[in-house]
């Protein structure tokens, strides 16, 4: 079978696959880029799998004068630098030993061996230089009928990483059909087996949480992480009920993970997630403003027109009502809107703390106007309610 390796870089690298046939060496795509130039859906990575060991690709690269960095070359990894794009290529491997977390390997010479060390069947496809395909899993199968199941024992899979109990269900979201469901024997061994996610670091589980979120359709998985009791291992206090609600309200976005990430909810996020302090700040926002105002136009002025319209939705989705025209008007047009009373103009009146209450207090008063109050009309009624 032949696949078509237009978005496989085909004339950029066919350089380093001459080099390495001369030198007696073959090279393969494999993984994430063969599964999606057969799915046709969209670019990914590019990553390539020899027999060659690590110092035998530094002497094709010394022929090819290419730069080379050594990202992972203790695991068999080089990355070559070809037309100013980096491509990973790693040589074939079978594991040794593995604890949860990571694997001892040892350098392979067979593709055979490389393929049963991989988590999915759909991830342990290989293509030559030529489109052929190589599938010694029969993995091209389950590609077709969009089923993600682990590559031998799936128990025996997760032990080796338990960070697979995640992967699981993200390839799901990407890749799976909601229709046929999720194979049961994938589903049983992670829900067997979630404890072991406790050895995980939390930047991994992190990083995993974002790239399933950010999938198309993520409240199958999800759903079902959270039936099993995974998602709320990794963040306590989630909720995936109203995802599939706020999906249908995002058509025609771009998925947005914090949109998603502020609906599910959880307690301490950026701790069980490692997010950044921006992130985190963030996220804060759209939750609060989402649980907090009922005015279209609060959203917009606080977070502006796009993460106004985020927090909107994941309201709008928690409450499970569609936005109006008019809701989204007000939040764009909210945006550009200028507050009319600044700190300065209430100064004579208040200070220290007292005087950022009664600034957030105007604030509060003019969005309720609509935005239509000026400043005398806003002074005014402040002081009045301060004589009060």
């Amino acid at each position: 079978m032949k696949i078509e390796t237009e978005t496989l870089d085909k004339e950029t690298l066919a350089p380093i696959f001459k080099a390495f046939n001369l030198a007696g060496f073959r090279l393969f795509y494999v993984g994430g880029c063969v599964r999606n130039a057969i799915l046709n859906c969209g670019p990914t990575d590019v990553d390539l799998a020899t027999d060659a060991t690590p110092s035998q690709m530094r002497k094709v690269a010394e022929a090819m004068r290419v730069r080379v960095i050594p990202t992972g070359e203790a695991y068999g990894t080089l990355t070559f630098q070809l037309n100013h794009r980096n491509y990973e290529i790693t040589t074939f491997r079978k594991d040794i030993k593995t604890d949860g977390r990571r694997a001892l390997v040892e350098f392979g010479t067979t593709l055979e061996e490389d393929a049963v060390r991989r988590d999915f069947t759909v991830n342990a496809l290989y293509l030559d230089s030529e489109g052929v395909l190589i599938d010694p899993l029969g993995g091209i199968e389950d590609v077709k009928a969009r089923r993600v199941r682990f590559v031998g024992d799936a128990n025996g899979r997760i032990r080796e990483d338990y960070l697979r109990i995640l992967r699981f269900f993200r390839f799901y979201a990407w890749y799976g059909n909601p229709k046929k469901g999720i194979d049961l024997e994938g589903l049983a061994a992670c829900t067997d087996l979630q404890s072991g996610l406790s050895n995980i670091s939390k930047e991994r589980i992190g990083l995993e949480i974002f790239k399933l979120l950010f999938a198309p359709s993520p409240a199958s998985a999800l759903l079902l992480m959270e039936s099993a009791g995974i998602l709320t291992r990794v963040l306590p206090g989630a909720n995936a009920s109203a995802l599939a609600f706020l999906e249908k309200l995002e058509r025609g976005l771009t998925p947005n993970v914090l949109r998603r990430l502020a609906l599910i909810g959880g307690d301490r996020p950026q701790e069980n997630l490692r997010l950044s302090n921006a992130t985190a700040k963030q996220l804060q926002k759209l939750r609060n403003l989402s649980q907090d105002s009922k005015l279209p136009q609060e959203h917009g002025f606080v977070l502006g027109a796009d993460s106004g319209r985020d927090s909107w939705l994941v309201r709008c989705a928690l409450l499970g009502v569609t936005p109006t025209d008019h809701e989204q008007k007000a939040i764009i047009n909210s945006a550009s809107e200028i507050m009319p009373v600044k700190a300065a103009d209430l100064v004579d009146w208040f200070e220290g703390q007292e005087l950022g209450f009664a600034l957030r207090k105007v604030q509060g008063i003019w969005i309720s106007s609509n935005m239509r109050l000026k400043k005398p009309e806003l002074i005014a009624q402040i002081l009045k309610e301060k004589k009060q």
